[in-house]
């Protein structure tokens, strides 16, 4: 029986298919007392499948965008570890145990989840790319999955990045540039998890093109700051 307390948090936008069944995941995972949906400005059911497979939801009013709606839920987080997952893991949500086990065993400050590659791409690789070599010139770490959102944190990461994450899309970025630099340990874990892909069509160029725009404006920000 483990003897540490985590929050999951869950940014959610139009997820109402598999939210339900992330949540349910989740509450399987060792440790795991609170968890979180932030519903960012859903159109759908997103908040309600959520409340009905138990998780305490918080709605946003207006859609903030990823980094915008772990900042809301982050708030109300009291666990020992925090452990990030996306909304569209469904049954596969219960691999973040390894995550989790990676902070609370002292062998990480972040640990970010590497999940499997399949044979069939979503995009152009661009945007990845780009971040891979954005955080090797920033941090000399050479990261295969750098923006992944299958995170988990302990305390002295939450306290390193101000109790605060950065906004947009660029949140996975600025927080590996920001806690490397401060001398944290960070380790990337195999996970056998799932989710939608960005497809190759408008609204998936549309999504990669601001994911792009936000890790250059997270980037202009920390040029200066150390």
């Amino acid at each position: 029986m483990v003897e540490y307390t985590a929050t999951v948090l869950i940014p959610a936008f139009n997820e109402e298919a598999k939210i339900g069944q992330t949540v349910q995941a989740s509450q399987r995972i060792p440790g795991v007392t609170q968890i979180i949906v932030v519903d960012d400005g859903s159109t759908d059911q997103t908040g309600r499948e959520a409340e009905k497979a138990g998780a305490t939801v918080i709605r946003s009013g207006k859609n903030r965008g990823k980094g915008g709606a772990l900042n809301l839920g982050l708030k109300a987080a009291s666990g020992d570890y925090l452990l990030l997952l996306d909304a569209d893991l469904g049954a596969t949500a219960q691999e973040g145990r390894k995550l989790l086990a990676m902070v609370a065993q002292g062998k990480a400050d972040l640990a970010i989840g590497r999940l499997p590659t399949g044979p069939k791409k979503s995009g152009f690789g661009f945007v990845l790319s780009f971040a891979r070599k954005i955080v090797r010139r920033f941090t000399g770490l050479s990261l295969s999955a750098p923006l992944s959102g299958q995170r988990a944190l302990n305390q002295k990461a939450l306290k390193a990045l101000g109790g605060r994450f950065a906004e947009g899309f660029g949140v996975e970025v600025a927080m590996i540039i920001d806690l490397a630099r401060q001398g944290l340990v960070i380790k990337e874990v195999p996970v056998a998890m799932s989710h939608r892909k960005t497809r190759r069509n408008l609204a998936g160029f549309l999504h990669r093109g601001r994911q792009f725009l936000h890790i250059c404006l997270a980037v202009g920000e920390r040029l200066f700051q150390y």
